[in-house]
Formats: C-alpha cells, structure tokens, sequence
C-alpha cells in the first residue's frame, strides 16, 4: 500500500508539471492569437518574428540569382525593411490571381512584387506610397514590330497574360484575344515559343528581359497601353502600412532607395 501511495503521488507531480508546460504554451498561442485578432500587424509580425513576402518571379523586381536566393529591387527593399523591424524576411512564391486570398488568410504579410496600385488592389488592400512609375507594354517578336505601333494595331494578336494582372486588365479594356498565364515570365515564353502572338508586362520587366544582351533577344516592346504605379499592399487596416511610408522616406532621405535602384537599372522610374 505504502508503495503505491508513493507511486500515485509521482504520477500525480509529474501530471502538475506537464500541465504547468502545456499552460505556458497556450500562454504564448493566446498572445500571437489576440495580437492578429487585435488587428495590430506590426504586433503579430514581431511575435512571430518574421515578414512573410508574397512574390512572383519578375525580374528585375523580384527574381532568384545562381544560388536560389530570391534578389531583385523589392526583394532588397523588402529584406531592408524586415531588417528595420528586427524580424526576419521570408518569401512566398504565389498564384498572383489569388494575393488577395493569401493576404487575408496571413498566408503572407504584405504583397510586394512590383504591384500595380489597382482600384481593385486599392479597396482590397491597405497599400503604401507609390514608390515607381510603370506602364504595361505589349511584347512581340523584333521582326514584326514595325506593325504593331498602336494599340488598334493589335486587335487581331493572340495575348499571354499573367493571371488577376495589370496586363490583363489591359487586354480586357482593349478587347484582346488572350490566354491567362501563370506569371509574367511564363507570358514572355509564350511568344518565344510561338505559342502567343503577344504579351502585355510591365514595361520595367520588359526593359530588364527582352532586347539586345538579354535571353530574349528576337523580342521588343512596343506599344505603351497605360501608366501606372507601383505600391506595397498589407491586410485592410494594417499599421505596417504608416511603418514602410516612414522607412520609403528614410530610404529616399538616405540615399539608400536610389542606391538599390541602380543595381537593378530602375532608377528613371523611381517616383518624386
């Protein structure tokens, strides 16, 4: 009796330990919890101690170099900016047609890829700054560009266009034919292969990856259809948004936003 007596109470010490732990852990879940539900990004990106970037790639904004690392000028910005909050960068690589979703879901913190500030993007997202003027251009083969000068021009070409992107946008304002892609570069490819007439991308692509000295050297640009601007998007509400209008301004003041800008030859289209 008196060994069992001294075995129950061994058991029944060893079950207050492991409930004072598991205690301690719903401590700390309930914390990051309240914080996201408190709505206080900047509080639940800090607890977790990470800024998670939803990307495509899109060079030169957001692109992997020979070793896999994700480069590029948001990519730079943005592993500054998590830098400037203490906490880690991340990327994700995500289907650009549902960034508002992963945005909502805290799949990822922010949208930060060369995004076009949309109403679409603008009423979805709380968004930063413009920070870079774009326009979306339509992409065809060298030898036949001289046709293709005017958007009129283009009624009768079959377009590849990023899916949920500012270059579809575009194609449905002008009545273009075309087939949703996964990304801008897959667009790019497309007309490469002969699979598509035309793309429409960011002119800021376009100058980084066809022409002369690039991998797609039988490709132009030609027609400018719009112009636009560049912004980051976070959750509606998000006090990380008054945080990157303060470190865009801190950046520009200390030269460093220039600076960035010229490693990846954008620094025409940095705005005021």
């Amino acid at each position: 009796m008196k060994k069992f007596i001294t075995l129950l109470l061994a058991v029944l010490m060893i079950g207050a330990v492991l409930a004072g732990c598991g205690q301690k852990a719903d401590t700390k879940s309930s914390a990051t919890d309240t914080a996201a539900v408190d709505g206080s990004d900047l509080d639940y990106v800090l607890n977790k101690g990470s800024l998670v970037v939803g990307i495509t790639d899109f060079e030169p904004m957001d692109y992997k170099d020979n070793n896999g690392n994700w480069i590029g000028f948001d990519a730079d910005m943005a592993a500054l900016f998590a830098e400037s909050l203490g906490v880690k960068v991340e990327f994700a690589e995500i289907d650009w047609d549902n960034k508002i979703m992963e945005l909502d879901g805290k799949t990822i913190d922010c949208v930060w890829n060369g995004m076009t500030l949309t109403d679409e993007v603008k009423s979805a997202m709380s968004c930063s700054n413009a920070y870079c003027n774009n326009a979306q251009v339509v992409i065809v083969n060298s030898d036949t560009a001289d046709k293709y000068q005017k958007a009129e021009d283009c009624k009768d070409l079959k377009f590849a266009v990023e899916s949920g992107s500012a270059g579809q946008e575009q194609a449905e304002a002008n009545g273009f034919e075309f087939t949703e892609v996964k990304d801008q570069a897959t667009a790019l490819m497309e007309v490469a292969s002969g699979t598509s007439d035309a793309a429409i991308i960011d002119a800021l692509m376009a100058a980084a990856m066809v022409g002369e000295g690039t991998g797609y050297e039988n490709l132009t640009y030609t027609v400018s259809l719009n112009s636009e601007e560049y912004g980051v998007g976070f959750r509606k509400g998000s006090d990380l948004t008054e945080k990157i209008n303060a470190f865009f301004d801190e950046c520009k003041g200390n030269g460093k936003l220039k600076e960035i800008a010229e490693t990846y030859k954008i620094q025409a289209a940095l705005t005021d």
